[in-house]
């Protein structure tokens, strides 16, 4: 299928017009995988990610720890987070399909998650922990698919994290949006969501789902108050709703296209 020349032409003139951004990129263009590359090796080796991740989940404690104290006789209280760059983490599948050159590919993903090794994010199981003896019931609602349940779930049974089962675990079923609006209304019927966390802010509302970079940024600001407080943000350089609002969420750009957009976007002097 031919890419749509106008998709393009309008991302590219999106760009300041002051900048003179180098529009060109080859076929053998390397700027996503390589920058996919060094991301990830900050969130493996720099401590500055580590400490990021401790600072998320301390102030995600010190709101629970009001949540609970506030507590009446209503509806039970529940937390509810991502899986994954939210608590487990997948930079070695990064790091693996950058090196060959590639990006994410669904049939990779799936091998990858299968194995249930990703590691745990500092702070992370702590919190979950924490949660679980405060009477705190946790919902991981991911856009994981139902094939990898049992992969998922075998990766959070070794780390020991709580409520690690089918009720609790709540994957994107085949034909269903992406969205997690309607699985966090399904949590809501029975339970109080004191506490979002995630990594992507389509984790939090519906005014994050497929937006545009404008959009997405403007809704931040207009939901200012929300962050630090009920939503707790994951630090995830590598890959989200972020880098395919760059790209109109258009899936077909080659990675020469991806470049050309990229440094048509970015501010220099």
């Amino acid at each position: 299928m031919k890419l749509n020349a106008g998709i393009l032409a309008g991302l590219l003139l999106c760009s300041c017009a002051s900048q003179k951004p180098q529009a060109t990129a080859t076929a053998e263009s390397k700027l996503v995988p390589d920058g996919k590359l060094w991301a990830s090796l900050f969130q493996q080796r720099a401590a500055e990610y580590k400490a990021l991740c401790l600072q998320a989940y301390n102030i995600a404690q010190l709101r629970l720890e009001q949540a609970i104290r506030q507590r009446t006789n209503g509806k039970p209280l529940a937390v509810v987070t991502d899986v994954d760059e939210t608590f487990l983490d997948n930079s070695p599948y990064d790091v693996k399909q950058a090196l060959a050159g590639k990006d994410y590919e669904n049939n990779s993903w799936q091998q990858w998650t299968s194995l249930g090794q990703a590691d745990s994010l500092p702070g992370a199981l702590r919190f979950f922990k924490y949660a679980a003896d405060n009477q705190v019931t946790v919902f991981y609602i991911t856009n994981r698919g139902e094939a990898e349940r049992a992969g998922t779930t075998q990766n959070l049974l070794k780390y020991g994290f709580p409520f690690a089962d089918n009720n609790h675990i709540i994957l994107k079923q085949p034909g269903s949006p992406s969205s997690k609006e309607s699985r966090r209304q399904d949590v809501l019927k029975n339970y109080d969501i004191v506490l979002l966390l995630g990594d992507n802010l389509a984790d939090f509302s519906t005014l994050f789902d497929s937006k545009s970079e404008e959009e997405r940024a403007a809704n931040v600001l207009s939901s200012a108050a929300e962050f630090g407080n009920r939503f707790i943000v994951l630090p995830n350089p590598v890959y989200g709703d972020w880098e395919s609002s760059f790209f109109k969420h258009e899936p077909r750009f080659t990675a020469a296209q991806k470049d050309s957009v990229i440094r048509a976007r970015l501010k220099t002097y």
